[in-house]
């Protein structure tokens, strides 16, 4: 419909606004680059984004050499990036009272870094299409739009791991409210749809040269894996699985580590955790950090004090409270690492308990989040004044990678696959590839990211669901808390900013997906090939000489 809209005549506006822009390729790549970050939730403009990336693609294809195109590529992320993240500087205003201003210079920084990746993928689609169109048909955009939807995704991939990775909001994620489309990120990953989204983009581009046969048959690409989006159930599935409780308490970040407010806090989380009468044993699951308590014995007496009975002991008893014969508890709660009776560090954790008190695990948050756990370069940072946005002077350790925590909930068995907040924005790293869990739980606490982070976050959760085939379970303390089914449909959801629970069965795990089972070898690998298509003319032209 988007396409069948476009004014494509020769006088058209759509025709004279590439001409126009290009006057200013650099202000306009910085602009465009904003506006593209617009498909993004809270927004949801996926259309924009859309006509933005087509921009881009103008823009690369006219740029004069590689260094000019890699320049459009950064500008074109400084404004991506800036607005895409700004719910960072929110962050700031939790640590000593930073002013906002400062936030969102922190944002513009990080923008200026990450704006490298665009860049490297407006580069090399350049370079690429700069030998490609050497033998392509004159005037032909299919290479330079197959270069850049590969160069796109592997710059992606690329953003994800290097420097420890930062992957929030991959281009994929402005479809995950199409979820006929959505569904693809099950068969090459999340990134992997992105190339998609770049690639259809480019049909926008080739409607407006009117370069009809290439267009009919990137649709028909395009509407291949729509329908294969539709063999998605109209209803979520089935709920077979063991009863959940999901609590969401409401407790700001501004009162979750103020002196005196811990009665408070856990009185938030009591209403909501007590049994409904005859509601059977339950997974009872609590939010990232939720407990300030130290729930494991052996530390030093001093770390138990104002704790229920100043022990780990007293504190699990209290716990076992608000549970019935056959409940389970799962909630975050921090560890101590002390050797030599000195306390070195902490970890970010979740902790099992059954009815009796009884620890039955934990898990330790792998992938911690710099500036807000650990500090780098502390020798650097420390003596400037700056320090962690998470209270206290120790840097969290972290953990080994996902692992599937298996405990017994009434006399049913249950895999729970843990990935703590941040976590679970990362493609292809969010599961034990050991043992298989029934479902990821995520644990978080988005109280630090306004009102636009949650539904990124939230969003991006969606698209772990599709691609390992496995629902997702999110607790926040102030939102947004959900079930989302392993077709990445959100059964229920608590709004941000409320108070409640969500009582409901955990819904079936699907079988494992293409992607779950060869990682991200699929995306890389997909890349690759369109990069190959678009150099498929230069080949041509030399087996014919």
């Amino acid at each position: 419909m988007l396409l069948l809209s476009l004014p494509i005549g020769k006088d058209g506006p759509v025709q004279k606004l590439p001409a126009l822009l290009s006057k200013y390729p650099r202000w306009c790549a910085l602009i465009v680059g904003a506006l593209s970050a617009t498909g993004f939730e809270p927004w949801g403009l996926w259309p924009v984004t859309l006509l933005c990336f087509a921009l881009l693609i103008h823009l690369v294809g006219n740029a004069p050499n590689k260094r000019r195109a890699a320049m459009i590529g950064w500008l074109f992320g400084v404004g991506h990036f800036s607005v895409g993240n700004n719910w960072i500087a929110v962050a700031f205003t939790f640590q000593a009272a930073m002013p906002i201003w400062l936030g969102y210079f922190a944002v513009v920084i990080l923008a200026l870094y990450l704006a490298v990746y665009p860049a490297l993928a407006a580069s090399g689609a350049w370079w690429v299409n700069s030998h490609a169109k050497r033998a392509a048909k004159p005037g032909s955009h299919i290479p330079l739009i197959l270069a850049f939807a590969g160069c796109w995704t592997i710059s992606e991939w690329l953003r994800s791991w290097l420097f420890t990775g930062f992957a929030w909001n991959p281009l994929a994620v402005v479809w995950q409210s199409q979820l006929e489309l959505a569904r693809a990120a099950g068969l090459f990953g999340t990134y992997g749809l992105s190339a998609v989204v770049v690639a259809t983009s480019g049909l926008i581009l080739l409607a407006v040269h009117r370069q009809w046969r290439p267009l009919v048959a990137g649709a028909a690409a395009l509407a291949g894996l729509w329908l294969y989006g539709l063999e998605i159930p109209t209803t979520p599935s089935l709920q077979k699985g063991p009863r959940l409780t999901i609590v969401q308490p409401d407790i700001s970040q501004a009162d979750k580590y103020e002196p005196g407010y811990e009665a408070i806090n856990f009185a938030k989380l009591a209403m909501n955790s007590r049994p409904l009468p005859d509601q059977g044993p339950r997974l009872l699951l609590w939010p990232e950090a939720a407990l300030p308590d130290y729930l494991e014995d052996g530390y030093p007496y001093r770390y138990y004090y104002y704790q229920p009975g100043e022990s780990a002991a007293g504190a699990r008893a209290r716990l076992t409270t608000l549970m019935q014969d056959g409940d389970v508890l799962v909630t975050g709660a921090n560890r101590l690492v002390i050797e030599k009776g000195k306390l070195v560090a902490a970890r970010n954790s979740v902790s099992a308990l059954d009815s009796s008190g009884t620890l039955l695990g934990h898990y330790d948050k792998a992938h911690l989040v710099p500036y807000g756990e650990y500090l780098p370069a502390p020798w650097l940072l420390r003596p400037l004044g700056l320090a962690r946005l998470v209270p206290g002077d120790l840097d969290f350790w972290p953990g080994p990678g996902p692992q599937t925590l298996t405990v017994k909930v009434g006399d049913q068995p249950v895999k729970v696959g843990i990935q703590i907040c941040y976590e679970i924005i990362f493609s292809g790293q969010v599961v034990d590839s050991t043992e298989r869990p029934d479902f990821i739980f995520n644990p978080s606490n988005d109280a630090w990211f306004g009102t636009i982070g949650p539904p990124q976050h939230l969003a991006q959760a969606r698209l772990r669901a599709i691609e390992e085939g496995l629902p997702v379970v999110r607790a926040t303390p102030t939102g947004i808390s959900a079930i989302i089914d392993a077709d990445g449909r959100i059964v229920q959801r608590l709004a941000l900013g409320t108070a409640g629970r969500i009582d409901a069965r955990l819904p079936v795990a699907k079988a494992p997906t293409l992607f779950a089972t060869y990682g991200n070898i699929l995306p890389v690998g997909f890349a690759l090939l369109l990069i190959a298509g678009a150099l498929l003319p230069l080949a041509r032209r030399r087996t014919s000489s």
